[in-house]
């Protein structure tokens, strides 16, 4: 079984610097691999070691992803492999072209099993998975808390908020992985010496035949959300109903 795990290098939000235009200063910020994709990266490896199948890495951005240090980071946690689409316009793309590519890497490189996290640790929009698998034709399923493979078919399960539910999906298959349900390892100073021998495809936009149009590559700048000023009102005991109340017609006026 080829299992091919998604993840993304994002920015450090301990880093982040706010202008008081409320657009978001990211030069500054550290790269690091997305938390959640860590364990994304996990759980492929462990599939892998428990079917003799490969375990590979994929990621798209822009030179973020040459990062030698990075690169170790993701390899020296078990992979066998890495592919990476590496363009200038990726470094902010969002969800819709990002999966437009993954897929388009993952139709090329072939797969059985396409792993993704929960959401990436930057925007977290929990879109890509999906909008991958629905761009390959090929069955998705979100939540997914543990995995494994019975002959040819995958059995998964969704731990759900009174119940685990058990499902078998006809591979190939895209699949997300929640967190905390696989813990990443720690690697030994060995596999991040041998990660720097691990076999990487660098591929570009054209080797995909992907060609981005205006609105896939033009990014607006972050902006952080307006301060609101807290309402200074304050619910004694016996005010229950007053308290739901107002939560209400704060609720409404969000949705408007």
């Amino acid at each position: 079984m080829k299992i091919v795990t998604c993840y993304k290098i994002v920015r450090d939000e301990r880093d982040f610097v706010v202008a008081p235009d409320r657009t978001v200063a990211l030069d500054g910020c550290a790269l690091r691999i997305g938390d959640y994709d860590l364990e994304a990266v996990e759980a492929g490896v462990q599939l892998a070691a428990s079917t003799g199948g490969s375990a590979v890495c994929l990621t798209v951005g822009g030179d973020e992803v040459r990062d030698s240090k990075l690169r170790k980071g993701v390899l020296s946690r078990g992979p066998d492999s890495m592919v990476s689409v590496v363009d200038s316009s990726l470094s902010m793309a969002d969800a819709g072209t990002t999966a437009r590519v993954l897929a388009s890497a993952l139709e090329r490189e072939g797969f059985e099993l396409a792993i993704c996290g929960e959401g990436s640790s930057d925007r977290y929009s929990q879109q890509v998975g999906a909008q991958v698998a629905a761009r390959l034709g090929v069955p998705y399923v979100n939540a997914v808390s543990r995995v494994s493979a019975e002959g040819s078919v995958l059995v998964v399960e969704r731990t759900l908020e009174d119940e685990v539910e058990t499902l078998e999906v006809t591979l190939p298959a895209v699949i997300s992985i929640t967190s905390d349900a696989y813990p990443p390892r720690i690697p030994s100073m060995k596999d991040i010496l041998g990660a720097g021998k691990k076999p990487v495809t660098r591929l570009s936009l054209a080797d995909l035949g992907v060609e981005l149009g205006a609105s896939e590559v033009a990014a607006e700048p972050e902006r952080a959300p307006e301060a609101t000023p807290r309402a200074g009102v304050m619910y004694e005991a016996g005010q229950a109903g007053e308290f739901f109340s107002a939560v209400r017609q704060l609720m409404g006026k969000a949705t408007k």
